[in-house]
């Protein structure tokens, strides 16, 4: 597939080429360019003249193409989901309910542009009787969206959806693994209306492509999930020019497990949150507190639910859980595994890949909070660790004492309790009676201390992708 600069399908001007593999199996998919500096600067110079192009149009006609998207990318269901699960691994049933909520995603952000509105300033302020000040909101420009590899049409759909509903041109820089979808997905758009100029999307190394877009006087925003790491150097980047950023990065969340908790929903939740695609999930439950009293039941438990789990081709609708996305992934999960092993903790199931990008549900024992797994390792896998605890107070304690803050998980029948603890766990999110994977379309989804800056949702991101403008109508009203 070629990229979409200017209206365009475009090879690199180098003419060079990233090979694109099914990790499942290995096979080649297809080709997308490696985009050099002239490329980006290319797109760069259409980026402006779309924006203002696409922002001349009215609020409604926008809204209108973006539902439209909405439901081809609805009808075009079973041809996306297959493309999604054949080039990032995922099962094909996880690829069907990502692209569902895909569309749904568009159609929300359709609705809710719709019906932002502003505000009419009080007659509060002596001397300013006469005068109306209101507010409309305005494109912030144009937005390069950084999208990550595991849910790369959900999450292209959380940033271009409300940045075009906006009026703002966006350039898409999909994942170098598996950037397909999000190809198609900037087809679709362009046959329903949105012009190609007004969306652009560049592949390539994000060490380079991404620098190169972020790094440049001539965008105004950028939004950005991924890794703490890359998300500080694109904030040191987007700095020099005060760009605006919006970051949804790593975490490292607490499920939390009291002895009062109901087991089997406990472990039931526990391989949801952690076993769905196949752990590589930034909001994922990484860190298993299990209150002491029924540690040993519910880890013999887990691993009788874990022993039963399917895994294999995820084409396969009876694939419970696929692979990872690369082999340097598998490999990152087994070396996070052998440096918490050699800090004195026990695998009692699991441990080793297969198949390359094949890696089986794990569970540690004899985990301790001072380990880094503990702390502010973020395994990107299906890893189990279960960390002890005694007393409400500690659980806390060892949940916050990460450099992360995404969300966390709280599992009790004493809702008061819950509650309780989930007002002092320093996360954006606390999901209680469930582990911590969670992303309702709606919620403002994102984290605090190393885990990100900004919201992202229907709920709040067009705010955060317009900025807002006030008018004064000075001495235009009689007053007594």
């Amino acid at each position: 597939m070629k990229m979409l600069i200017g209206g365009e399908w475009v090879n690199a001007k180098s003419g060079e080429e990233i090979m694109v593999v099914n990790p499942a199996t290995q096979k080649f998919l297809d080709t997308v360019p490696n985009a050099t500096k002239e490329d980006v600067a290319n797109c760069l110079h259409h980026a402006g003249k779309g924006q203002k192009e696409w922002a001349s149009l009215s609020l409604y006609v926008r809204t209108a193409v973006l539902a439209k998207c909405a439901d081809r990318i609805k009808q075009q269901r079973d041809e996306l989901a297959t493309l999604l699960s054949s080039e990032t691994g995922k099962t094909i049933k996880e690829a069907e309910k990502e692209i569902s909520n895909t569309s749904l995603i568009f159609k929300s952000f359709a609705e809710k542009a719709n019906h932002l509105y502003g505000q009419v300033m009080p007659d509060i302020h002596e001397g300013m009787e006469k005068d109306i000040s209101f507010t409309r909101r305005e494109p912030l420009g144009v937005i390069v969206c950084i999208v990550p590899f595991n849910f790369p049409a959900n999450l292209f759909a959380q940033k271009v959806a409300p940045a075009l509903a906006c009026g703002n041109g966006v350039i898409v820089k999909p994942a170098s693994d598996n950037p397909l979808t999000a190809l198609r997905l900037s087809e679709i758009l362009l046959e329903c209306g949105v012009p190609g100029n007004a969306l652009q999307i560049v592949t390539g190394k994000g060490s380079t492509v991404g620098k190169w877009l972020v790094d440049n006087p001539m965008i105004n925003g950028v939004s950005l999930t991924g890794s703490t790491e890359v998300g500080m150097e694109i904030a040191k980047d987007a700095a020099k020019y005060l760009h605006r950023v919006f970051l949804e990065l790593g975490g490292n969340d607490a499920f939390i497990i009291f002895e009062d908790a109901d087991l089997a929903s406990a472990v039931e939740e526990a391989v949801r949150t952690r076993a769905g695609n196949a752990g590589q999930m930034c909001c994922a439950s990484k860190r298993f507190l299990v209150h002491e009293q029924i540690k040993e039941k519910f880890t013999n438990a887990l691993v009788n639910r874990l022993s039963k789990l399917v895994i294999g081709d995820p084409l396969d609708p009876c694939t419970e859980m696929g692979c990872l996305i690369s082999e340097k992934a598998a490999i990152q999960v087994e070396e996070g595994i052998k440096h918490t092993i050699e800090q004195g903790a026990k695998c009692i199931y699991g441990g080793k890949r297969f198949n390359k990008t094949f890696f089986p549900p794990t569970v540690l024992t004899d985990v301790t909070p001072e380990m880094d797994i503990s702390k502010d390792l973020e395994v990107f896998g299906p890893v189990f660790p279960i960390i002890e605890f005694s007393s409400g107070e500690e659980a806390i304690r060892i949940a916050n004492q990460t450099k992360y803050g995404l969300q966390n998980g709280i599992m009790s029948a004493d809702i008061s309790k819950a509650i309780e603890v989930a007002s002092r766990l320093k996360s954006g999110a606390v999901v209680i009676n469930g582990g911590c994977n969670y992303r309702h379309v709606e919620m403002p989804f994102g984290g605090c201390k190393m885990s990100g800056i900004g919201r992202e949702g229907v709920s709040c991101t067009l705010e955060e992708m317009s900025q807002v403008k006030t008018y004064v109508l000075k001495s235009v009203l009689n007053t007594k």
